[in-house]
């Protein structure tokens, strides 16, 4: 019998949860309600009590996170190119200059060094971002900001479930921005949170949240600030519900995944493998990088051919058009390039099985031999 396909990434939704969510579709309230409400405290309580408010996507929180820290035009916001794009797009959103920075190629994270290289009188954030589950070391990336006077807000798009020296990313720090989206760690299908720190009004979130509107007990109303469309559903909300009772056993599962991945890869077939930090990382990925000269279409085509599913996580973005427009060039970031164009994501999710590792690392080492 012929193994089914193994896509890159695949949601854990048990039957609970959809039961769940077919009782909110019932009730006749699906937009945001009580279930958001419901949703925003398990976060804070997750988070050690911080003050979290849900969005519908991990791109809201950031563009929000950036007006509530008074980013505008004429400000410089430092971040890395190697990231989904959005994290750029939102620093362009606000009327901004986004400031790149090159990676530290072995986390794969943007390197502080350069970070700090590049702050200006303009720079008023950085936004680092934990490529993969792999946090961005917190101490020193704090001790620069605090030294600076900037905001932090940090792209923990990719993080929910992983940790900095024993304390849950979003228990400490500035702006902590998730992303909720399918492929996360905690999915909502669509979505994402952001967590405030104790100077942001939570209630200037909310009306920038929603079309800036502030509503009174008698009825009316006010706009009082220039808000966006960012509100979570009830029906999203309840799957994250639903998904917050299994995040630590999710966590755990990646983890002895990745262990599997480790064991397993042939250290003949010149891969880069990410660092081994188990104490840390989430796992959300699991990317290697291929070895010079392999072409990574033939490559992807190989491993579909064996029912293998791989991803690209991700492309250097100052590469893009929209990039290269603000001046941009190949040649800027050297590492980021170089990683960007050779990385692949294998496929790791909590329901794999064991042997569903063995299968990626038998098709990976064919797939290598038949292309090379």
């Amino acid at each position: 019998m012929t193994a089914p396909f193994l896509p890159f990434t695949r949601p854990s939704i048990d039957e609970e949860t959809i039961a769940e969510v077919a009782n909110v579709l019932r009730s006749g309230w699906i937009t945001s309600g009580p279930k958001v409400l419901a949703f925003e405290a398990a976060l804070s309580e997750y988070c050690g009590g911080r003050t979290v408010r849900a969005f519908n996507s991990g791109t809201a929180t950031l563009e929000v996170a950036l007006r509530l820290a008074g980013v505008s035009a004429g400000d410089t916001v430092i971040t890395t190119p190697l990231t989904w794009v959005a994290t750029a797009n939102v620093i362009l959103e606000v009327g901004a200059r986004p400031v790149l920075v090159d990676v530290d190629p072995v986390t794969r994270n943007f390197d502080l060094d350069q970070m700090e290289a590049a702050i200006t009188p303009q720079t008023k954030a950085v936004i680092p971002v934990d490529l993969a589950g792999l946090p961005v070391d917190r101490d020193r990336l704090y001790a620069i900001a605090h030294k600076h006077g900037l905001r932090v807000i940090e792209d923990a798009a990719q993080a929910f479930g992983a940790s900095w020296q024993g304390n849950r990313i979003g228990s400490t720090g500035d702006f902590v921005s998730f992303s909720f989206h399918a492929n996360k760690n905690l999915t909502t299908s669509e979505g994402g949170a952001l967590v405030l720190p104790a100077d942001i009004d939570p209630g200037l979130c909310e009306r920038l949240r929603l079309q800036g509107v502030r509503r009174f007990p008698d009825g009316g109303m006010d706009v009082d600030v220039l808000g966006g469309k960012f509100n979570l559903t009830d029906i999203a909300a309840t799957i994250g519900l639903g998904q917050m009772k299994h995040i630590e056993t999710f966590t755990a599962r990646r983890r002895e995944l990745a262990r599997g991945y480790f064991a397993r890869i042939d250290p003949a077939l010149g891969l880069e493998l990410p660092v081994a930090d188990f104490a840390n990382s989430n796992w959300h990925m699991f990317q290697v990088l291929l070895p010079a000269g392999t072409d990574r279409g033939r490559f992807i085509a190989a491993m579909k051919e064996k029912g293998i599913g791989v991803g690209v996580h991700y492309p250097a973005l100052h590469l893009f058009s929209l990039y290269r427009a603000l001046g941009f060039r190949e040649g800027d970031f050297p590492h980021a390039e170089r990683i960007g164009a050779a990385t692949v994501t294998l496929p790791l999710f909590p329901a794999m099985l064991d042997g569903d590792t063995d299968r990626v690392c038998t098709a990976l080492k064919a797939s290598l031999s038949e292309i090379a």
